[in-house]
């Protein structure tokens, strides 16, 4: 099965979220081609969650899973770590009080 584009699958979130007047921003802009990608919601609260696709190698499933929450200060430190590790992730940060963020709709699992 081909596999997109990471450039694409942002674009894709992007206007999924739009659709929905949930404003979103590109923060980081990662590898086009293979770039991993993080997920901050931003409650604005003080509040914050990032999100990271997760493998299951024994069934190929992927899952968005929970990488930190917490205090935004503290989010942000995660984020900068992983970027750290991987310059070439995507980071895109969701505004949403009501902590809508859309990665548990159909298609964007992919």
């Amino acid at each position: 099965m081909a596999r997109l584009t990471a450039s694409f699958w942002v674009q894709a979130y992007l206007a999924r979220l739009r659709l929905v007047d949930i404003p979103a921003f590109v923060v980081a802009h990662g590898d086009d081609t293979g770039g991993a990608v993080l997920v901050k919601l931003n409650t604005l609260d003080g509040q914050a969650r990032a999100y990271q696709r997760s493998f299951d190698l024994m069934s190929g499933a992927r899952a968005w899973v929970v990488l930190a929450e917490g205090a935004e200060w503290d989010v942000d430190a995660a984020i900068t770590r992983q970027r750290g590790f991987d310059p070439d992730v995507w980071v895109i940060e969701v505004e949403d009080r009501a902590g809508r963020h859309l990665l548990d709709e159909p298609g964007l699992s992919d």
